[in-house]
């Protein structure tokens, strides 16, 4: 059996990864007005991942990136 990947496996970016110290953030895709409606998500359990755009949000005290 020979493994291959989808067309759309190839070209599919993986999802964006946040990192940030804020416990609450929103997410609207990113987009403009090719995003998603807002969603807020709590990061107490340390991660959260957007249901509509996959993108991942880590807490990390003290640290940021975007």
């Amino acid at each position: 059996m020979s493994e291959h990947k989808t067309p759309s496996a190839a070209v599919t970016p993986d999802p964006e990864v946040i990192y940030t110290d804020k416990l609450r953030v929103s997410c609207d895709g990113g987009g403009g007005a090719l995003g998603h409606p807002i969603v807020w998500y709590s990061l107490e359990d340390g991660e959260a991942e957007c249901g509509y755009c996959d993108r991942k949000f880590i807490y990390k005290p003290n640290e940021t990136s975007h």
